[in-house]
């Protein structure tokens, strides 16, 4: 059974940056992608970011295109999300997902993953 557990997160104020990591557990020789959403209050979860096992595929939407970094230690089980030049619209809940065979057309589709994170809020003030 894969866990995820998120840590990072906080208040900041616009122009900032803070850094999202995502530790997994349980998903051992798992060629996994490992994806973060986000959600904000009254709006549907959206994709943010995804990264493939090996790394060297990333993906983003293009509202954080240039701001966010999405990378992977997979000696550590870990992923972050470093968020850069931070705008009170980034404001939400984000959630780290995972699962295996996740195929390109839908990788930004939050029911393309099975395992989540517990979600941590990232608030931005202007």
């Amino acid at each position: 059974q894969v866990q995820l557990v998120q840590s990072g997160g906080g208040s900041v104020e616009a122009g900032g940056s803070l850094t999202l990591s995502c530790a997994a557990s349980g998903r051992t020789f798992r060629l996994d992608t490992i994806a973060w959403f986000r959600q904000a209050p009254g709006k549907e979860r959206e994709f943010v970011a995804a990264i493939r096992w090996s790394g060297r595929r990333t993906y983003y939407t293009d509202s954080v295109k240039g701001r966010f970094t999405i990378s992977r230690d997979n000696a550590k089980d870990t992923t972050y999300l470093q968020m850069n030049s931070l705008k009170p619209e980034d404001t939400a809940v984000y959630y780290c997902a995972e699962d295996t065979g996740v195929i390109l057309s839908s990788i930004r589709h939050a029911s393309a993953y099975d395992y989540w994170g517990q979600g941590t809020q990232v608030t931005v003030s202007s």
